[in-house]
């Protein structure tokens, strides 16, 4: 069972974050009540937060999944991607230590961003894209398997529509997997159950489970209706504002 989540709201530079999304500027009013509800759901659904504040120095820092990628045994310390988002990751480091005895981390010339890595019971998928360099999947694999983890790959960099590996997976459960259509035939997802999101609600797939319950994005009806028929708890969130910034559900915490 996850007991906490780290969460930042978004700062005034909000709108100046990296996006690929051509849905225009957010409005960061809309995105900070969007936000105070997802830590509502959050809190419902068990977790103690630990609310940093906003910081307009980075405009990205609101999505603080990227920054590490934490288990119940080890936490490690990401190095971003995106160079202009590597600082977020002292903030972090040291909210962290307030948790965690020891941290491991990435090292140049590696890269990874949280939102790559899919953890599934005790394996970990971790995704190789435009943020996450195979140098860097490769220090996260030996680190998880130093700790009894066991982890394998999926490069996404020929998926122009997956920015990172959870906008089009999430786990819900040790064997069922919510995916965009473009992930269906891969080998390294053979042996799970697989949801397939409908082409006409892809952004779905970025959904996250949270102790019993489903926090997904609102107006999804398809996926919606086939996570209540399989019995899972869903709270439906506005997230328009994020999802202008390539965001979702999943990348506005860390759960631990």
């Amino acid at each position: 069972m996850l007991t906490r989540a780290i969460v930042r709201p978004p700062g005034e530079s909000f709108a100046k974050g990296i996006t690929t999304a051509a849905l225009g500027a957010p409005r960061l009013s809309n995105a900070v009540a969007q936000h105070e509800r997802y830590c509502h759901a959050l809190e419902r659904c068990g977790l103690t937060l630990t609310r940093l504040e906003p910081d307009a120095q980075f405009p990205d820092s609101t999505f603080v999944e990227d920054t590490a990628v934490l288990t119940d045994r080890v936490a490690v310390l990401a190095r971003p991607g995106a160079e202009s988002r590597r600082d977020e990751v002292a903030a972090i480091r040291e909210t962290l230590g307030q948790f965690y005895e020891t941290l491991e981390e990435i090292r140049a010339p590696g890269t990874l961003d949280g939102g790559d890595v899919c953890q599934a019971g005790n394996h970990f998928f971790i995704g190789i894209s435009r943020r996450t360099n195979a140098a860097g999947a490769k220090q996260l694999a030996g680190i998880l398997a130093e700790h009894g983890y066991s982890s394998s790959h999926v490069d996404i960099r020929d998926v122009p529509a997956l920015l990172h590996l959870k906008s089009g997976l999430a786990c819900v459960d040790d064997e069922l997997l919510v995916l965009h259509g473009e992930l269906r035939g891969l080998e390294v997802f053979a042996g799970h159950e697989m949801l397939v999101v409908d082409p006409a609600e892809v952004y779905g797939a970025n959904c996250v489970r949270v102790n019993e319950h489903v926090l997904m994005v609102a107006g999804h009806p398809r996926l919606e209706a086939a996570l209540r028929a399989r019995a899972y708890p869903v709270i439906p969130l506005e997230m328009s504002e994020f999802w202008k910034m390539d965001g979702g559900p999943s990348c506005l915490s860390l759960r631990f």
